[in-house]
C-alpha cells in the first residue's frame, strides 16, 4: 500500500496542507473537524500500519471490552475508514470492495460512539455527518500531489459509482474530468446530468 508522497512533520504544515486541499475542494471543514483530520494523519504518518488490519472484523468485535474499549474500537474503525477511503481509494478497488462500503462503515462507527458511548461530545456525530465531505477532502489532497501529471485515484466506473452511492462531489469532478467532449477515456455509458446530484439519491 502506498504512503502520501508528502508527508509534513509538524501540525502547522499538516494544517496548511488540509486547508489547500479544502480550498481546492471548494468547502470547509470548520474548526473542530479540520483538527481531527490533522492530528488522524499525524497519527497514521507515525503508525502507517494502522491500515493493515481488517476493519470489518473490528467492528464485529467492538462488542467485547469494557465500555471505554469499544469506544475506541469503533473509533479506531471510523478512523481507518475514513483514511482509506480518502487516501487508498485504489486498494479498494485492487480488492474488488466499493469505497461506499468504506464509507457506510465508517459513518456507522462513528455514529455509535456518538450514539451509545460519548452521547455528550457531538464531534462524532459531525464525523459521521460530514465523512464524504472529509473523505472528499483527503482524496483532493492526494490529487494535489499528482497536479502536474493528472493523475486520479479512481476509475471512472468507480468514480461513478462513488458518487452514485454517497454524493461525494470529488468523485463528481473526477467523472467530469473523464467524460470531456473529445476526451478518448470517456466511457459511453456515463451520461451525467448538468448539476452534480447523484441520480438515485434517498
Amino acid at each position: 500500500m502506498s504512503e502520501l508522497v508528502i508527508q509534513p512533520t509538524t501540525t502547522a504544515q499538516w494544517h496548511a496542507l488540509v486547508s489547500d486541499a479544502e480550498y481546492a475542494a471548494g468547502c470547509s471543514l470548520g474548526e473542530e473537524l479540520e483538527s481531527y483530520l490533522v492530528f488522524l494523519l499525524m497519527r497514521y504518518t507515525r503508525k502507517p500500519q494502522m491500515l493493515s488490519r481488517v476493519m470489518a472484523l473490528d467492528y464485529l468485535k467492538q462488542t467485547h471490552g469494557s465500555r471505554a474499549e469499544r469506544g475506541q474500537k469503533l473509533k479506531d474503525v471510523g478512523d481507518h475508514c475514513l483514511l482509506f477511503s480518502g487516501l487508498f481509494p485504489k486498494h479498494a478497488e485492487k480488492r474488488m470492495i466499493k469505497v461506499s462500503y468504506f464509507v457506510k462503515l465508517g459513518r456507522s462507527a462513528y455514529q455509535q460512539v456518538f450514539e451509545n458511548l460519548n452521547s455528550r461530545d457531538s464531534l462524532y456525530s459531525h464525523l459521521s455527518n460530514d465523512f464524504v465531505t472529509l473523505m472528499d477532502i483527503l482524496q483532493t489532497m492526494r490529487d494535489l500531489q499528482h497536479d502536474e501529471t493528472h493523475t486520479t485515484h479512481l476509475s471512472a466506473i468507480h468514480a461513478f459509482d462513488l458518487w452514485h452511492d454517497t454524493g461525494s462531489q470529488h468523485a463528481y469532478k473526477t467523472i467530469k474530468s473523464m467524460t470531456s467532449d473529445g476526451n478518448p477515456t470517456k466511457p459511453a455509458f456515463i451520461d451525467l446530468p448538468d448539476d452534480s446530484s447523484p441520480l438515485n439519491r434517498h
